[in-house]
């Protein structure tokens, strides 16, 4: 594979992920890779960032690594692998390791670099990513949660959880926009996937976002939720990145991603709205949750991403 050696410019987007020293994390970020050297057009010669965590997993135990046919298998497909160092005990917490490697990769892109994608493992890239090339006027590209889970439906009153969200973050109420959820259709205050985004790194909204999380997450006041359900241990960190969007740049700042990106192949059969795919070949980026949906696909597929999909996971 030949792939352009220059070092990224403002124009160029870098996709950025995390890869843990997990089998299944090195496998989806080898096939999330792939996927954008083999279908991303015009991007398939983007840089690759892949962040690789380092933590103590014990005293006087190194830090796992990744395997080292898994690494050759990354660098065959020009991903930078690039290590960093976050405490244990930090870690264990959900999604905080994704966080640093995000603000990580946001302080490096600034001022090089046009627009970051920072997608996680578990997705693929099936067309070009045409709309990662953000409009002039925004600063971040997203889409909505699959599901309202904690949001805050838009007609109700806030609840205590997104008022102290909406507290920490210094959510102005005017900024306050409804949103659709992608599958079951809620109407509901915005609340962003943090696991598809793009940024303008001169903004500095990934580091805001890490930020603000590392400075209430651990609070008493976001405890006593924590032990009311544990779904707000699993996506604070997301609830967090949502008041922090309309907190530094508002709605007229936020461009919505089209539907065909980061479509969820795991909730095909919860999907009963009327934009539901009939074909993988009618979406542009998709998440999956375990082999299995792609092993054996819910939805139709061309034969280039069969014969893809067989390759790589026969």
């Amino acid at each position: 594979m030949t792939l352009n050696n220059k070092g990224p410019t403002r124009q160029d987007p870098v996709f950025v992920s995390v890869v843990y020293p997990t089998e299944t994390s090195q496998k989806q970020a080898i096939l999330l890779a792939d996927s954008i050297r083999t279908f991303g057009g015009a991007l398939a010669q983007a840089p690759l960032w892949w962040y690789v965590p380092g933590y103590a997993a014990g005293e006087g135990q190194p830090s796992p690594e990744l395997a080292p046919a898994m690494q050759a298998r990354l660098q065959a497909l020009a991903v930078e692998l690039i290590p960093f160092q976050i405490d244990a005990s930090v870690a264990r917490f959900f999604f905080a390791a994704d966080l640093e490697a995000a603000a990580r990769a946001e302080e490096r892109a600034a001022g090089q670099v046009a627009q970051l994608a920072w997608l996680t493992t578990n997705t693929l890239v099936l067309q070009e990513p045409r709309d990662f090339l953000l409009g002039k006027e925004a600063s971040v590209g997203y889409r909505p949660v699959h599901h309202t889970n904690v949001g805050s439906p838009f007609h109700e009153p806030l609840d205590p959880f997104w008022t102290a969200v909406y507290a920490c973050c210094a959510v102005p109420e005017e900024r306050v926009f409804p949103m659709e959820t992608h599958v079951d259709q809620a109407t509901i205050r915005p609340y962003v996937n943090a696991g598809h985004l793009v940024v303008r790194p001169e903004c500095g909204l990934l580091r805001a976002w890490h930020d603000t999380f590392f400075r209430v997450y651990r609070t008493p006041e976001f405890e006593y939720f924590y032990r009311q359900d544990q779904r707000y241990v699993i996506f604070m960190h997301q609830a967090i990145l949502s008041g922090v969007l309309l907190s530094a740049v508002g709605r007229q700042a936020m461009q919505e991603l089209p539907a065909a990106y980061n479509y969820p192949l795991h909730l095909y059969a919860e999907d009963a709205t009327g934009g539901r795919p009939a074909t993988l070949d009618e979406l542009i980026t998709c998440r999956y949750e375990a082999w299995d949906d792609l092993e054996e696909l819910p939805l139709a597929a061309g034969e280039r991403y069969r014969a893809w999909l067989g390759e790589r996971l026969g």
